[in-house]
Order: structure tokens, then sequence, then C-alpha cells
């Protein structure tokens, strides 16, 4: 873990900060930039993840400290010894500089934070365009149930329900509060268990890929944060949910 670079964000964050070695995050918690609460990337499952979710993540950044006993007959030795050198102490803001690429000799560390970020915002956006395609679909054929106002005639219609929901979706995506990727997910799986069925048992075979596609594809932009697979995904769904917002739009 030593060797290990960290990109790290808040909950309520989108860009991503790093990379940080073990070093550079120890000195972030003891000044408490970095909680067990932040989240950093793994690698391994390509996910955001809790520090205090990983034992050995959470030891390495959090050690625990030893208690310092004198036995008796021990002294202490002065710490006050003459420097070898004057160098000048680093203090957290010179750490975090280096850390971000905002000094002459780390300015090749800002490629990992931009190549991390982008893609995030690129699937944080895809997001929102997927879900006003979604609210189009569903809100669309039912606009005379929506003017009305009439809220049992709107929770009886499921299409317009869903759209509703799916527009409140992107309003708070595209305000940044990430912290409803989790609620994202779960409206994902809805739409491919709920549309995949009902277009199944009509034989709408195409409307059902594309409700599947696009499904997935929103589900993807809310883990991936490598740039290649959140463009996949942001197409695949954009396109699919597209298709099928027209589909359902047109009937």
């Amino acid at each position: 873990m030593d060797t290990q670079e960290f990109y790290i964000r808040h909950a309520s964050e989108t860009d991503a900060r790093g990379p940080y070695n073990l070093e550079e995050m120890v000195s972030l918690a003891e000044t408490g930039s970095v909680t067990v609460e932040t989240l950093y990337y793994d690698a391994t499952t390509e996910r955001w993840a809790v520090i205090g979710d990983n034992p050995a993540v959470k030891t390495g950044i959090f050690p625990e400290k030893k208690k310092l006993t004198i036995k008796a007959g021990e002294t202490l030795g002065s710490n006050n010894k003459p420097k070898a050198d004057n160098l000048a102490p680093s203090t957290v803001d010179d750490m975090l500089a280096a850390a971000e690429g905002l000094r002459d000799d780390t300015k090749h560390k800002r490629s990992g934070e931009i190549t991390t970020s982008r893609p995030t915002a690129i699937g944080m956006w895809a997001i929102v365009v997927m879900s006003v395609l979604s609210s189009a679909g569903g809100m669309l054929p039912a606009v005379d149930v929506l003017m009305s106002l009439d809220p049992i005639k709107i929770a009886t219609n499921p299409l317009a329900l869903i759209g509703v929901i799916d527009l409140v979706f992107a309003v708070f995506i595209g305000l940044g509060i990430v912290n409803l990727y989790p609620v994202v997910r779960f409206r994902a799986a809805l739409g491919l268990g709920f549309f995949g069925l009902i277009f199944f048992i009509q034989g709408l075979h195409t409307p059902m890929l594309a409700a599947i596609a696009g499904s997935v594809s929103l589900y993807l932009c809310t883990i991936f944060i490598s740039l290649l697979p959140v463009i996949i995904s942001a197409g695949v769904g954009i396109t699919a949910l597209g298709y099928l917002a027209f589909q359902l739009s047109s009937n």
C-alpha cells in the first residue's frame, strides 16, 4: 500500500483530487481534510468506495496512535538539536500544492486528476440527458393526465409517474447532487424490469432492447470512472432512451 496512489473526493463532489500517496493521505487525515467517510477510487473494482469500509485502507490512513511511556530510570533526549541544514519545513499547504500539481516539480500529477474528473463529469451529464429523455418518454404520452393536475390520475398512470420522477432526477443530478446515484441505480434496475417486461409481453422486441440498453447504460454511468467506458455507456444510453422516448411519444 506504500506505493499506492489515491484519488479522493467527498460524496457531494463530482471532481476527484489526487493522486496522493499514503504519506500524503495520512497528513490529510491528520488535518481533517480526509475522513473515514471520504471516497477513494478502488482501481481493482473500478468503483468509488468509502475509506472506512476497507479495514486495510482505513488502518493505513488512520494508523493507531502509540502511547509514549517512560520506564523508570530513563531520560528523554532533547529534540532541540541543531538541524543539519536550513531547509524550511513542509506545510500542509505545500503538500497539497505539490500533490495537486500546483508546483513546478509536480505539474505532471495533474494529468491523473484531469483524467479522473473528466469521465465523472461526462457520466453525470449523460445521466441528466438520459433522465430527461426518459422523462419525455413517460410524460409526453400522458400530457392530458398531467395537465389535469389530478393526483389520482397521475398516480394510476405509471408512465407519467416515472416521467415526473425522472425529471426530478435530471434537475437534482444537474445541480451536482451525486448523492442520488444509489437511487438512480435503483431507478435503472426498476426501468429494466418494468419496461422490459411490458414490451416483452406486447411483443415489441426493439423497444424492449432499447429499454434494457438504456437502463443498463444509466446504471453504468453512475459507477464508471474510466473515460472510454463512460463515453460508450453514455452514447448507448442516450441513443437507446432517445429512440424509446420517440416511440412512446409517437404512439
